[in-house]
């Protein structure tokens, strides 16, 4: 990691009526975009597929980092990762065996994290830091957006890596869940490598002119400058 702090805006709240528009818009402003995929069954809800993902990934050569919050990930990651996803998240109660999904998302030659929600104790994650590139620690029950950021959850952040440091790993750790202007001094404070904004961004009557705006803030909070 060279200590940037990364944006990554979710275009689950964006206007699917002009995707393309809508992608263009933010990405001068984004390092990575990031992708909620929901199956209505791991959470109340559902989004998109991998054909979304191929979408996006024609329009933009930002990285694409796609949070899979479904049930039997072994089953869809290689799809993911053909549609154009260079990250690849996953819950790590949302299948058996944990180890052999991020061992088959780094074969594919993408990033490998694992994701965690507000009800899941951190002890879980432990057996498998020294695996992954990144944990996404999310701040909100997942499902959907616009929720309110549970301050709690940031703890985690230095949480994470502490655990990590003990067995010799580094591991980046991205929050995901109602990070908005008036608390991402708060979010970066914890520690976060990288930020997903979402709603407050594509919920703008000016989508670029918000995310120009999260990431200046970003910037200036990361640096004091």
């Amino acid at each position: 990691m060279d200590g940037k702090v990364r944006l990554a805006p979710s275009i689950l709240n964006a206007d699917f009526t002009d995707l393309g528009g809508a992608i263009k818009a933010i990405e001068p402003y984004s390092d990575y975009i990031h992708l909620d995929v929901m199956d209505g069954h791991f959470v109340p809800n559902i989004t998109f597929g991998p054909m979304v993902v191929e979408t996006v990934k024609r329009v933009t050569e930002v990285p694409i980092d796609c949070h899979l919050m479904i049930y039997n990930p072994p089953e869809w990651v290689e799809t993911f990762a053909e549609a154009g996803a260079d990250r690849i998240s996953f819950h790590v109660r949302s299948c058996r065996d944990a180890e052999s999904v991020i061992r088959a998302i780094r074969t594919l030659g993408v990033s490998p994290g694992l994701a965690i929600s507000p009800e899941v104790p951190l002890f879980e994650l432990k057996p498998f830091l020294g695996m992954v590139d990144f944990v996404l620690v999310m701040c909100v029950y997942p499902g959907f957006g616009g929720q309110k950021l549970m301050p709690e959850m940031l703890n985690r952040v230095g949480a994470v890596k502490r655990d990590a440091a003990e067995i010799g790993a580094s591991v980046e750790v991205e929050v995901d869940g109602g990070v908005k202007a008036e608390n991402l001094q708060q979010v970066l404070e914890a520690g976060t490598d990288t930020v997903v904004v979402g709603s407050s961004i594509f919920g703008s009557d000016d989508v670029a002119a918000a995310a120009a705006d999260v990431k200046s803030l970003l910037n200036k909070l990361h640096t004091g400058v």
